[in-house]
């Protein structure tokens, strides 16, 4: 199953092919690679656009800019606000597929706001903070934790684009040392959501390599549920981890106790096809 974030107005897949995409956010068009398209398609390089981002022969890449364009903009979903930037190996700060994911998470939070609750929700490897604006959005108390500065500071920024004065907790830390130190301090959460990367250090060179950290960091991450839960979700890019994956792994960690499900999330594209975006896999408590 593959869950499509058809919701944009501000973003859109042009077209894809040869390892490629072209976007629009908002009006501004850029040429990104991307490993899954690996079907033939239009001649994208000669089609306008407003920037590229051409990968090295020594790995990596450089963004060519064909126009002069913003350093960062601002792009929408409903009421969500968020800064773009075309920044280093081709990020621009969002990921708009996830957006089926905020959708979900949002209306488990506002559906226990209505039942007199106030949800707190931890986010880790929280990036620029799209699902944390999200939940905020809706209501929740947040604890958005992630080991770069820069991109805490993003979260924020995205944060007050979106009206969100409070209710969000800000934490530059690495994710397993401050999970540690919440499970020692006795603090829980209705919620979790975790983006983690296939590899990566912490600040200070704290090694993580997913195939063989995830399991035991979501079994700690357990610990932290609060005795009334209302969902766990895990977001993976890596491309070996199958949703049929994650849905095992969140069933033996979480040991039941919730209904679990995996998928794929994607984006529709101009060809009418999706692109898919990764897998997504969520533990959603009754």
């Amino acid at each position: 199953m593959i869950r499509i974030a058809d919701g944009w107005k501000d973003f859109s897949v042009l077209a894809t092919g040869d390892g490629y995409k072209l976007e629009r956010w908002g009006n501004i068009t850029l040429l990104r690679p991307d490993p899954q398209v690996i079907w033939k398609g239009q001649d994208l390089f000669s089609m306008d656009c407003d920037a590229v981002y051409r990968r090295s022969d020594k790995g990596g890449g450089a963004w060519e800019f064909r126009r002069p364009i913003p350093a960062e903009w601002t792009i929408g979903y409903q009421e969500l606000r968020f800064k773009i930037k075309p920044m280093g190996f081709k990020h621009t700060g969002l990921f708009p597929e996830q957006a089926v994911n905020w959708e979900r998470m949002g209306s488990l939070v506002s559906a226990a706001i209505a039942r007199g609750r106030k949800p707190k929700i931890l986010n880790l490897f929280a990036y620029t903070g799209g699902a944390t604006v999200a939940l905020a959005k809706a209501g929740a108390e947040v604890t958005h934790v992630d080991a770069a500065k820069g991109m805490v500071e993003r979260a924020g920024e995205n944060a007050r684009l979106s009206g969100i004065s409070s209710g969000i907790r800000y934490i530059v830390d690495d994710c397993k040392k401050f999970v540690l130190r919440e499970l020692r301090r006795g603090n829980r959460y209705d919620g979790i959501v975790m983006d983690p990367p296939s590899y990566g250090r912490g600040p200070n060179g704290e090694m993580w390599k997913i195939e063989t950290e995830l399991f035991p960091f979501v079994k700690l991450c357990a610990e932290l549920l609060s005795d009334d839960p209302l969902f766990f979700l895990i977001n993976s890019y890596t491309t070996g981890l199958q949703p049929t994956v994650l849905n095992n792994l969140l069933t033996i960690a979480l040991g039941g106790g919730g209904h679990t499900e995996a998928y794929e999330v994607g984006l529709p594209t101009g060809e009418g096809i999706p692109l898919p975006c990764g897998a997504g896999g969520i533990c959603i408590y009754d």
